[in-house]
């Protein structure tokens, strides 16, 4: 089956507007126009890497506010999952719940990967950098969680 909508697969490229569950209610691309929005996949709540990486955007939260942008974790985890993660770590930004994989597969971070010597299809740790535009202008594609926050920041910081 093919997408109807294209996918951001190249900088410069519209992001087709979603909606999708989150922490906080539906979370629309749409409603935060304007804004750069950081859209960060990562494999599962509560894993140490995840964990590394959700600390440090929440770390660094309060920088992203004061340059305007908008940070978001997505994972295929569910919102009560989710809503433990965020509480646990005290994350101040929203995470979107993609059970069905279609965020996923609208930015190509699925992929396969290897489990206790067995090939499973996992999300590769990636973050997307959209502009008030809604146009992607950056991506860290199999990224390590540690540093990772640092890097975007400085990015949107020169958008």
């Amino acid at each position: 089956m093919t997408e109807s909508k294209p996918t951001p697969s190249a900088m410069g490229l519209r992001v087709p507007d979603f909606t999708v569950p989150a922490t906080g209610g539906e979370f629309t691309l749409a409603a935060h126009r304007g804004k750069p929005v950081v859209l960060y996949f990562y494999p599962k709540d509560n894993t140490p890497g995840c964990t590394t990486q959700a600390q440090q955007f929440r770390d660094l939260h309060d920088e992203f506010v004061r340059v305007g942008c908008v940070v978001v974790g997505v994972s295929r985890d569910d919102l009560k999952s989710h809503q433990s993660f965020k509480a646990k770590l005290g994350l101040p930004f929203e995470l979107i719940s993609d059970i069905e994989g279609m965020l996923c597969r609208m930015f190509d971070v699925v992929k396969n990967k290897m489990l206790y010597g067995k090939k499973v299809l996992g999300i590769e740790r990636s973050t997307f950098l959209i502009d008030g535009n809604g146009v992607l202008r950056q991506e860290w594609r199999s990224t390590k969680a540690d540093g990772n926050a640092a890097a975007v920041l400085e990015a949107v910081r020169a958008l």
